[in-house]
């Protein structure tokens, strides 16, 4: 997977100076698009548009202190339709103008180009299993928040927090298939998964029961499962989890993400600082 992985890397390297085609990247990296989002974000710390932004101001900085062509030549050739967003493209990644840049010969910033490699760490064992599960319907309360990487979700928190302890107990009961219990689903998250971007977030469980008053509902289609399970204090370990995932199980499994919501079984301890959890995320298996 990763040797796929670089050489769609090397793919968006060749056409930094044109359209880069998503979609043609994750053919080259034998994989879906979906999927490519979401290891590059995983394995890369940021999202694949980000990158590929990132690059082009790089390619596009050593050109504006070259001085050999005009700065809307440079914007036109980096995929900028005016000097205008050029500029503030640049400003906002190097921190200057390209006026003042090139006049100044000022010190900008640099994106490396990134190549992925495989490093032992440990060596530690992920307990998952796959599940095969037929279409399901997750019903609870719903609250559209931003998407935090590290750290407690205040906005989460919050909503959790804002519901009735007895609605919670009364939705508990309606709970009739795995994964069983009150979860925390995350559906329609940005496909950039860039930091702060918007997700709905249910607090529900998994039942062919009619949805209470004021709660929402969530139609899953049938399909696979990788189930992962984890112990430790909270958030980071379920976050740390998140991310070992992507950066390790998938490259080393036949599996593929794909769209579908991400859900989280917790049972957290009597101080509510550690917490046993199962993550669920929906998989397809790569093609031979």
């Amino acid at each position: 997977m990763l040797e796929r992985l670089n050489q769609a890397m090397e793919y968006i390297e060749r056409h930094l100076g044109q359209s880069v085609d998503v979609a043609e990247a994750a053919r080259v990296a034998a994989t879906s698009e979906y999927h490519l989002r979401r290891m590059f974000s995983a394995l890369a710390g940021m999202p694949l548009s980000e990158y590929v932004r990132r690059r082009r101001l790089t390619l596009a900085g050593a050109e504006v202190l070259a001085g050999r062509d005009t700065l809307l030549e440079i914007a036109v050739r980096h995929g900028y339709g005016s000097g205008e967003a050029f500029a503030r493209a640049f400003r906002a990644m190097h921190g200057i103008g390209p006026g003042e840049a090139r006049r100044t010969a000022a010190t900008l910033s640099s994106q490396s180009r990134m190549t992925f490699r495989l490093t032992i760490e440990g060596g530690s064992d992920m307990r998952y299993r796959v599940v095969d599960k037929p279409a399901f319907t997750v019903v609870g309360p719903k609250a559209r928040v931003p998407l935090v990487h590290a750290g407690p979700n205040q906005a989460i928190i919050d909503f959790v927090r804002a519901i009735p302890r007895a609605d919670t107990e009364r939705l508990e009961k309606l709970s009739e298939h795995e994964p069983r219990g009150v979860l925390a689903v995350c559906d329609d998250l940005d496909p950039s998964r860039a930091e702060g971007t918007e997700l709905d977030y249910y607090q529900g469980v998994v039942t062919s029961a009619p949805a209470p008053e004021g709660a929402a509902t969530l139609s899953v289609p049938a399909g696979t499962w990788a189930v992962f399970a984890t112990s430790g204090p909270v958030p980071e370990t379920i976050q740390y989890l998140w991310r070992d995932v992507f950066t390790e199980w998938f490259p080393s499994n036949p599996y593929r993400g794909r769209p579908g919501p991400e859900i989280l079984r917790t049972r957290p301890s009597a101080d509510g600082a550690e917490a046993d959890a199962e993550l669920w995320l929906p998989v397809e298996r790569e093609q031979d």
